[in-house]
């Protein structure tokens, strides 16, 4: 990993690319959603504070245990501008997304469970089916092999 010098205070993207591991797209995906930001150079350059190498760092950290992004910009919202997430910020946040966490480890636990029942049915449209049909939801109120959208005459309309 190339290394940076203690007396640049900046990074060019393909600097921060190259020292986050993120692609250039993705940071400037990222830019867009208000993730990171960054300054323009007379030239039009963009230029990212050291900062945003632990910014993205958390991103990408977040992203990888199933984080939405939306939830991570808010996340990040909560810190000056121009500070670095620490440690104590990292383990406050992690601990508020805990708990959504646990409860997607557990719906994903309850499909790896009932997958072969559906791979078996070949339909995904059983009466109980935990994929199509969580906990019978639609049984108390129809039966049949599809689930179709209930069709509302339209507001003031003639029907035909």
């Amino acid at each position: 990993m190339p290394q940076i010098p203690e007396k640049i205070h900046e990074l060019t993207v393909g600097q921060l690319s190259a020292r986050s591991g993120a692609a250039v797209s993705a940071l400037h995906f990222y830019e867009a959603k208000g993730l990171i930001s960054s300054r323009r150079t007379t030239g039009n350059q963009r230029r990212y504070g050291r900062d945003t190498l632990r910014r993205v760092a958390f991103v990408r950290a977040a992203q990888r245990v199933g984080i939405p992004l939306a939830t991570i910009r808010q996340a990040l919202s909560q810190l000056p501008e121009e500070r670095t997430p620490t440690n104590e910020d990292w383990a406050r946040l992690s601990a508020a997304w805990r708990t959504e966490l646990d409860e997607r480890i557990k719906q994903l636990g309850r499909l790896r469970d009932h997958l072969t029942d559906c791979i078996g049915c070949g339909c995904l449209s059983l009466e109980t089916c935990v994929l199509s049909n969580p906990d019978d939801a639609f049984g108390e109120r129809m039966a049949g092999s599809r689930l179709l959208p209930v069709r509302t005459p339209a507001a003031g309309g003639d029907e035909g």
